[in-house]
């Protein structure tokens, strides 16, 4: 298996790193709701599961 003959630099490291960024989420506002959430995620607004603007599951009260 083929090994380095040198060691690369520090430089040679940090210039590959470099285009590794943090990206702030992307929010946007529920139609149905007015609710800010991440785009492309379902949310909870009320005890209701919303996605695309639509109710997708309703949550019951727990009973004991």
């Amino acid at each position: 298996m083929p090994n380095p003959k040198r060691r690369h630099s520090q430089q040679r490291s940090a210039k590959r790193r470099t285009h590794y960024k943090a990206v702030a989420a992307t929010l946007t506002t529920d139609k149905a709701t007015g609710e800010t959430h991440v785009r492309h995620r379902a949310h909870v607004s009320e005890g209701k599961l919303y996605y695309k603007g639509q109710v997708v599951a309703e949550t019951s009260p727990i009973k004991k």
